[in-house]
């Protein structure tokens, strides 16, 4: 959120304070002109608050594969942005939206104060455990925050059932609620088999973490799709459970190998309005949305869309899982660079924008990038389940590469509406340091925003068909959810796919070009153009 926040904002600033409903509320700034802010994509989408917020010129495709520090600043951008709490505008919903509405927050009789961080002499460390296995007494104390935060006044510092709050707050808040300083948040661990299906405390109808609108197809003992967009698989619960782990894979291992690529790509003053996403920001974040949410409703209300996924009590224990993801990720990449590879991002104009929030204590508190860094100084820690797919690597299909010879020339852009296009793309000139990741650029990406949309990245697969499920030539998955209120408005953004790992697996690693096949799966979208470069970061 800020002068250089990135898209999935490291997903401790997603999630670590991931905004919820019922609870404390966060403040996000409403320009006073089209370039005073820059306000982080990820975070806009999370509350449901109008994503456009600053519509500038510069298109989110050319933005540079930046190393997470001051390379690839644009003229006249950059700085932290600060936000206030007295230019929280009213909200834009989307058409045959859910109410009831309560956007912006009561003022503060006082400034705020600087975030400190909990003494751990008076505060102990709170350990959060995957619902599937919290245990009866751990879920009754999580059912009963619930019940009490929503007998809180709406429009109170603690409570707001539209705007949300981050889970830090959240869990504070819990904890003040329930008189135990030790409370910690469960996760949904969809990504472990044994946590793959909807938590059964959720489905109770008697529970206080019961809600209606989730779809009638996805409750218990249903496994979850982890790739779900609107249409069923038809998969067997053990090949589902494989097919997660591969994604799983894919996502936080071969796609992952360097900040920008999980994080997101740089963005700054003055951008356009959504930068490149990462990794599991495209999948499985925004897929889990949709899976859980309502199909019944055109929005998909409540968890598949933006402006309401925080009503619905499940929301923090799907993004209390993303945290735990990226702290997973920053210990694996630790590990396997034999700790040479850098794992957070250094950017001031990232590490000192600032967010508002009311803590448990109903104090108007000023929070920045750079204190949600480090769980230990926050005193909470995970819990309970393993990384089964750390070494899930999908499998390779042969006979599907096809006959280049086959192929028609394309001209860029090119409008992927029901049919694949297939192209090849040159690879460019050995990087001069080994450390370097080749990367595919899907450039110039071009979507209405009032559309969910999805599409797969093939690599060396012109007969992507004959790939089994989840096979090793499904190279990416592009997701984005509908924004609220801004159908027939163009977003433009870019997508982003690491080939190291990939082409190896291929036994593709010296061949000059490879093919992409982009397959459209749904909605209408717009390509500008297909690259592959290399970064170090």
């Amino acid at each position: 959120m800020a002068g250089s926040n990135y898209a999935l904002q490291s997903l401790r600033i997603l999630v670590v304070f991931v905004l919820a409903a019922a609870a404390t509320t966060i403040v996000v700034p409403r320009a006073k002109s089209p370039c005073t802010y820059s306000v982080s994509r990820t975070i806009l989408d999370v509350t449901g608050l109008d994503p456009y917020l600053i519509t500038c010129a510069g298109d989110a495709s050319e933005a540079s594969l930046s190393d997470g520090a001051d390379a690839g600043k644009k003229a006249g951008s950059g700085g932290p942005i600060v936000t206030d709490i007295n230019l929280c505008g009213d909200p834009d919903p989307p058409d045959y939206p859910v109410p009831p509405f309560y956007c912006c927050p009561p003022a503060s009789a006082s400034e705020p104060v600087n975030f400190t961080f909990p003494d751990p002499a008076d505060q102990p460390l709170r350990t959060r455990r995957p619902a599937h296995e919290a245990g009866a007494g751990h879920m009754a104390k999580y059912k009963r925050a619930v019940a009490l935060m929503k007998a809180l006044p709406r429009r109170g510092t603690r409570s707001c059932p539209f705007h949300l709050a981050y889970l830090y707050f959240f869990e504070r808040i819990a904890a003040k609620l329930l008189g135990d300083p030790g409370f910690a948040l469960p996760f949904w661990s969809w990504d472990v088999p044994d946590g793959m299906r909807m938590p059964v405390d959720f489905a109770d109808q008697a529970s206080p973490l019961y809600h209606k609108r989730r779809s009638p197809l996805h409750w218990p003992p249903r496994v979850s799709d982890l790739e779900f967009m609107f249409e069923e698989s038809n998969l067997t619960d053990e090949q589902q459970i494989q097919r997660n782990l591969w994604v799983m894979h894919k996502q936080m291992i071969t796609n992952a190998p360097l900040p920008s690529l999980f994080l997101g790509q740089p963005y700054r003053t003055g951008d356009a309005a959504m930068a490149g996403p990462g990794s599991v920001e495209f999948c499985p974040h925004n897929n889990m949305h949709v899976w859980t949410g309502d199909i019944r409703y055109p929005n998909v209300e409540d968890m598949g869309i933006y402006y309401a996924s925080g009503r619905d009590p499940i929301f923090y224990a799907h993004h209390a899982n993303i945290d735990r993801l990226w702290e997973a990720w920053r210990r694996i990449v630790t590990a396997r660079s034999n700790g040479t590879q850098r794992v957070d991002l250094t950017d001031p104009d990232w590490l000192d924008s600032s967010f508002l929030f009311y803590d448990e204590e109903a104090r108007l508190v000023r929070v920045t990038v750079r204190d949600t860094l480090d769980m230990g100084r926050l005193r909470y820690v995970y819990d309970g389940v393993g990384l089964p797919w750390l070494d899930a690597r999908p499998p390779t299909t042969p006979g599907v590469k096809g006959e280049r010879s086959h192929l028609k020339f394309v001209r860029f852009p090119v409008s992927l509406d029901a049919s694949a296009v297939t192209v090849e793309v040159s690879r460019p000139e050995e990087p001069p340091r080994s450390r370097q990741e080749e990367v595919l650029v899907v450039e110039g990406i071009e979507v209405d925003s009032g559309s969910s949309v999805k599409f797969d990245v093939y690599v060396n697969a012109m007969e992507y068909h004959k790939v089994r499920t989840g096979g090793r030539e499904l190279a990416g998955t592009f997701v984005t959810l509908k924004q609220p209120g801004r159908e027939g408005e163009t977003m433009k953004t870019s997508m982003r796919v690491a080939l190291n790992d990939l082409l190896e697996d291929l036994g593709a690693e010296r061949d000059g070009s490879v093919t992409v096949t982009l397959v459209p799966v749904k909605g209408k979208v717009r390509i500008g153009g297909l690259r592959i470069v290399y970064v170090a970061e």
